[in-house]
């Protein structure tokens, strides 16, 4: 077998080993995860070969000249200890050459190597779960002033502004891709003008064994209004749910916890150069830790 790693850009045909590889290690994928951050920046998807063996995969992705974001960093259990990571790694990095801002998110394991590389804590991003029979845990209160109402009935422009004013960069592609994907479904919280003040989105998920449901994202003006949002994901949804909190958010634990989510493991996020700007109060659930 070759011993020389060969870095490819990602093929639609790679999808499946990806999906299995981060079912494993227990990321919990949404069905269809994987085809939308490969849409979102072609140029910064890869994975490593040896000969016809894939062996790890890794992504970078160049939101716009300020910030980007490195994710999706495996390596096969087969063939970790023996360079290929770093290989890829670099391969990320030189993806990444010249932007003043690169985030990623962190294993607890990896901190002290991610800081090596310049990276600096942030904050720590909290994985929570409940199991579900179907139903919301107390009766859902409206809002006074705002409709639930699904994807389907707000412009997709406005929730598009809505999410640009509260993560650290716009991603119209990623955004539309995330919206409009067959799989889930997703309520946004409009006034009467039909402007959004909060939306949200669950998505069917693969465990490591079984399936289940990840909230992501969950953004909203108010505490209440986050709260009406996820009441109202949750419905009809049976099994286990999991949605993963921003530490900056200290309000996010109070909300989920009074809904019956507990804590089941904690990463950190990072960043190389100054932290972006950002409303993360209005943010209560990140739609994947893959992209940021």
């Amino acid at each position: 077998m070759e011993s020389f790693l060969r870095i490819k850009a990602l093929e639609r045909s790679d999808i499946p080993i990806i999906i299995n590889w981060a079912r494993n290690e227990g990321f919990a994928p949404g069905r269809g995860d994987f085809e939308i951050y490969r849409n979102t920046d072609k140029q910064g998807m890869w994975m490593g070969w040896l000969g016809n063996t894939p062996v790890g995969c890794i992504s970078a992705i160049r939101y716009n000249e300020e910030y980007g974001f490195i994710g999706l960093y495996l390596v096969a259990e087969k063939w970790r200890r023996q360079g290929y990571g770093r290989a890829l790694w670099n391969k990320a990095m030189d993806h990444m050459d010249g932007l003043p801002c690169i985030g990623l998110e962190a294993a607890e394991s990896m901190r002290d190597v991610y800081q090596r590389h310049g990276f600096r804590p942030s904050s720590t991003t909290t994985r929570w779960q409940l199991i579900s029979d179907g139903s919301t845990t107390e009766q859902r209160k409206s809002v006074e002033g705002f409709n639930l109402v699904p994807g389907s009935g707000i412009s997709e422009a406005e929730v598009q502004t809505y999410d640009a004013h509260r993560e650290p960069s716009p991603r119209p592609h990623f955004m539309h891709l995330w919206l409009t994907h067959k799989a889930g479904s997703v309520f946004a919280l409009a006034d009467q003008a039909g402007k959004c003040h909060g939306f949200g989105r669950i998505r069917p998920s693969l465990l490591r064994k079984g399936e289940g449901w990840r909230i992501g994202p969950l953004m909203a003006d108010t505490p209440e209004g986050a709260s009406h949002l996820l009441s109202g994901l949750m419905a009809k949804h049976e099994g286990v749910i999991w949605i993963d909190s921003p530490g900056l958010n200290q309000q996010a634990d109070q909300i989920l916890q009074h809904s019956g989510f507990s804590p089941i493991g904690k990463t950190i996020r990072m960043y190389r150069g100054l932290p972006p700007a950002g409303n993360i109060d209005e943010v209560y659930g990140l739609a994947c830790l893959e992209l940021g």
